[in-house]
């Protein structure tokens, strides 16, 4: 038998699609032809393989040896193809029976040595073959928690070619994989260690109970990082598609936790502000890969020191945020990731950012213009929750007579919050505030107009765009959940006009 066939996963994005490898051998020259778009790594995976096979005792074939990997349209990136090239070689030159290999599904890199090491991406590739109705697949061992968690499918875990070798000749058949208990995930910063900034923690709750977008503006020491890092663990515990869907984005990126295979809770990003555009949207010059926003995707992505950040760069959030999903485009191909994340943005008041406040600000008017304007307006336009943090004072830092409420208090009545709406929106394919369309919101679920006096006074005089009309409407919505209302009064729609009206947004 001089031809056999085995299948591998390529990646597109976060979404896997079936390679079939196939080996041709004939007599000639010894040679190997590897077509079907490979990249260079790919390419170079035939040096990988002819070591790893010497190393864990078989022989590769000298003979001219043709390898096509199918569809042939589809780019090939990555080094997980190398141990479906090693077995349908031997499974060629008849090492092993080609119809072991013919319906299994291998994943892995090799190593020189012939050890089989982990790989990106491991989790979406197993759905795929699970789709395509492979009922096996062969995986790393570092990566078999991973891929378990695919229960239609059989994981064969493997530390070596040696084992893969033995199990296809029927010598030593590899144990399916069975996935051990998750384990607990570690305890989100407790919001109790915020003394003080009554808004921001109020700012933080309403952003956690609607999803909403949200800046926080204030000196240095007014607690908005510590804010931010508290959001997360105020948001609810991922359901278990929302879980699959996180995972599969950070085993594309290669940022999932040790020991952590499925991830459980909201995440939270939080890049340096001399990210580039590839870092925080997702691309690079390979193979693309999802960035910052897209790794946020169900959590929160924080951007601290924001108006440091380019401004080119700032302005790319504004399409994701709105559609929820970001589509690179690259000349090979392109690569669509879902990226439905909250942001928060955290800005000092002035370049000089005197933890005094505007009494010591050094800045003159155009510094801080200027300083101020690295946040567009079409960006702010997207911010629902807007927040000026005052220094913190020495009586609540020092004097304060009452333990501020903890993440578990205040995760309560987010949780309530978000039941309430989501009884509201039952059958709308939406689950939280923010992601209602204003004309849906206006004629579905319309506020009486004995309470929208301030709103719509505010846009009669320009301080209101269109779309910050909509998205005070959501927020009052979900005011009126947390307040535990059926329909938001004068009152909710004044608190969410003044959370987007703050001296911020000037």
């Amino acid at each position: 038998m001089t031809l056999a066939r085995t299948w591998s996963v390529g990646l597109a994005g976060v979404h896997g699609a079936m390679v079939e490898v196939e080996v041709d051998m004939a007599n000639g020259v010894p040679h190997v032809a590897l077509v079907g778009l490979p990249d260079a790594v790919v390419r170079q995976s035939v040096d990988r393989v002819r070591a790893a096979v010497v190393n864990a005792g078989a022989s590769f074939p000298q003979r001219r040896i043709t390898i096509g990997l199918s569809p042939a349209s589809m780019p090939k990136q990555g080094s997980g193809f190398d141990l479906a090239l090693a077995a349908a070689v031997l499974a060629a030159s008849g090492t092993v029976s080609p119809e072991s290999v013919d319906r299994l599904v291998l994943l892995g890199e090799l190593g020189l040595d012939g050890s089989v090491r982990g790989i990106r991406g491991v989790l979406p590739a197993v759905l795929a073959a699970a789709r395509a109705g492979h009922a096996q697949v062969v995986v790393p061992a570092a990566n078999a928690e991973e891929a378990a968690l695919v229960d239609s499918v059989e994981v064969l875990a493997a530390r070596t070619l040696g084992e893969v070798l033995a199990h296809l000749a029927g010598r030593t058949r590899l144990s399916p994989h069975v996935r051990g208990p998750l384990p607990e995930p570690p305890l989100p910063p407790d919001l109790g260690d915020v003394v003080g900034q009554a808004a921001g923690r109020r700012a933080v709750e309403v952003a956690a109970a609607g999803g909403h977008h949200l800046l926080l503006a204030g000196p240095p020491g007014a607690g908005k990082t510590m804010l931010a890092e508290r959001l997360p663990g105020l948001l609810p515990p991922l359901d278990e598609q929302a879980a699959l869907e996180v995972t599969a984005i950070h085993s594309v990126a290669g940022t999932l936790p040790p020991g952590a295979p499925l991830v459980t809770r909201p995440t939270f990003e939080a890049p340096h502000h001399s990210a580039t555009m590839a870092a925080l949207i997702g691309g690079g010059s390979g193979q693309i890969r999802p960035g910052a926003v897209c790794r946020a995707h169900r959590g929160v992505l924080f951007l601290d020191e924001a108006p440091e950040f380019p401004r080119a760069v700032l302005d790319t959030l504004r399409q994701p945020l709105e559609r929820g999903q970001v589509t690179i485009q690259r000349a090979a191909g392109s690569a669509t990731f879902p990226c439905r994340a909250q942001l928060v943005l955290a800005a000092n008041p002035c370049p000089c950012a005197s933890a005094a406040g505007d009494t010591a600000c050094t800045c003159s008017p155009l510094e801080r213009r200027r300083y101020r304007s690295r946040l567009s307006g079409p960006l702010l336009d997207r911010i629902d929750l807007r927040v000026d943090l005052p220094p913190v004072t020495r009586a609540a830092w020092l004097d304060g007579l009452e333990a501020p409420e903890t993440t578990a208090e205040v995760a309560r009545r987010v949780a309530a919050a978000r039941g309430a709406a989501g009884e509201r929106l039952t059958g709308t394919g939406f689950t939280v505030n923010s992601q209602v369309p204003g004309r849906l919101l206006r004629e579905r679920w319309a506020v009486p107009r004995s309470s929208l006096g301030l709103v719509e006074r505010a846009l009669e005089r320009g301080a209101l765009s269109v779309r910050g009309f909509d998205r005070v409407l959501r927020v009052a919505w979900t005011l009126c959940d947390l307040a535990g209302r059926a329909v938001p009064g004068p009152d909710e729609v004044a608190e969410a006009l003044g959370m987007r009206l703050q001296r911020v947004a000037a």
